[in-house]
């Protein structure tokens, strides 16, 4: 019995598991019902394992206790499908529109998602002898940090670690140019709020005899940067591991001009810091990021008052070596340290997420005792990329965050081999997201030929 991964993301869609959201809980619930009945017809014992939060399918194919052990994951959560409308088509019913599959979650993750269970269902239709043995973990969390992986890791340790993990939960720049992530910059956020004054105050009456929350919190927050752009937190690049020359020619060989990226994002000039390219500076630099900020009046028109409150909420990206707990930690000293005595200042902790980093074999610094599996599967990837892809791959540290890939390095102490199978045209994220068709079919051919290559003829 196999899968067509089209068909089974056109299901895939219908399922409105947003993890964000409660009234998608019968969505979520669905969405793994599926998934657990589509890994069970194809001959995977499956657990679903309760968590707090939403559950977590755990599926094994055990055949061999000495062959190699592949985890693959993925997710079956979506973000929200505001605003809907946005949308060209129902962002629950997956539409085919030229070369594409539109709909919620069809990238960013049931697509690869539905790629996984055609190659599944493919690799041991041919070979129902195949000796290898599989895990797949596939989690509704995602979307919301993550906030159940870490323990699910620890208590179920022994039935997941394995040779390495296959992972498509990361983008390529072009359907004929595969990218394979060798790097996430980590990320810890936090939200501030300063209060002031018990209400909202008239700005004629008392202006100029109190300090306003929002001028507390433009100081505060202009002085978290030095004017060069770079972060001036005590500590923050201490531990930083500098980019290697291997790292910064793979983002030399993207085809793309700074001219296409300053229309790809609708700007004018750029401002990386010292020492960083553009292209360089979105992947390899750490940064520190305001996301949103407000306090007082925000409708039409004016309304004179000095608000009682104002607020922040920032993150960090992280690159190798920073420690996400550690760099929280400096943050909160420094806005401790230079919050204006006339603000009472709240801090709101939020998720933290840890760097990754891989190094292909062949590449300088490789590990000499990296696991051989995962190294033929890179080596692998390398040679089937020519051919499908008609070159050699890019391997690229992106610069989003994936947390559970670090949480599984540090738990299990398994590397993960990403493989990018959205494109940014597929708008992850955002309204009319979709799925290319042919990532998807040459994604399909690369996992299937990933897996033939690991077990030994017997």
């Amino acid at each position: 019995m196999s899968f067509d991964s089209l068909s089974v993301l056109k299901e895939l869609v219908a399922f409105p598991s947003v993890s964000a959201d409660s009234q998608f809980k019968r969505g979520l619930a669905e969405a793994r019902d599926y998934l657990e009945d589509k890994l069970q017809s194809i001959g995977f014992t499956v657990e679903v394992i309760e968590t707090p939060v939403h559950p977590l399918l755990l599926a094994e194919r055990r055949v061999n206790p000495h062959a190699p052990t592949v985890v693959i994951y993925g997710h079956y959560d979506v973000q929200p499908p505001d605003p809907l409308d946005l949308w060209d088509s129902d962002p629950f019913v997956a539409e085919v529109r030229g070369n594409r599959v539109y709909g919620r979650g069809a990238a960013d993750n049931k697509g690869p998602v539905a790629v996984y269970l055609a190659v599944l269902s493919e690799l041991l239709e041919e070979k129902p002898d195949l000796d290898l043995n599989l895990v797949v973990l596939l989690e509704g969390e995602e979307e919301i940090g993550s906030p159940s992986f870490e323990p699910v890791l620890k208590k179920y340790a022994d039935r997941i670690r394995g040779d390495f993990v296959l992972a498509c939960d990361t983008g390529s720049q072009r359907e004929d140019q595969l990218s394979v992530t060798t790097g996430l910059r980590g990320i810890t956020c936090l939200e501030i709020r300063l209060k002031g004054p018990d209400r909202d105050l008239h700005s004629g009456i008392f202006g100029g005899a109190i300090l306003n929350p929002l001028q507390a919190l433009a100081g505060l927050c202009s002085s978290l940067h030095h004017q060069d752009g770079t972060v001036n937190v005590a500590g923050f690049y201490d531990e930083v591991i500098e980019a290697e020359d291997w790292e910064r020619r793979e983002i030399s060989r993207i085809d793309r001009s700074l001219d296409d990226l300053g229309k790809l994002l609708g700007v004018n000039h750029f401002f990386p810091p010292p020492g960083f390219d553009p292209f360089e500076a979105i992947r390899l630099a750490p940064t520190l990021e305001f996301n949103g900020m407000g306090g007082g009046y925000q409708g039409e028109g004016s309304k004179t008052v000095i608000p009682r409150e104002s607020f922040v909420k920032i993150s960090c990206r992280l690159v190798a070596n920073q420690d996400a707990g550690q760099i929280q930690r400096q943050l909160v000293q420094a806005i401790r340290d230079r919050c204006p005595p006339q603000m009472e200042l709240e801090i709101l902790k939020q998720h933290n997420g840890n760097p990754y980093r891989v190094v292909p074999p062949g590449k300088p610094h490789a590990p000499e005792n990296q696991n051989k599996y995962l190294a033929r599967a890179f080596e692998t990837t390398e040679a089937l990329s020519q051919s499908l892809f008609g070159r050699t791959p890019l391997f690229l540290t992106e610069g989003g965050s994936i947390p559970i890939i670090a949480d599984i390095k540090e738990v299990l102490d398994m590397d993960t081999l990403l493989i990018g199978l959205y494109l940014p045209g597929d708008n992850a994220h955002a309204p009319n997201e979709s799925f290319h068709l042919g990532m998807m079919g040459k994604g399909k051919e690369l996992l299937k030929g990933i897996l033939r290559s690991l077990p030994r003829e017997r």
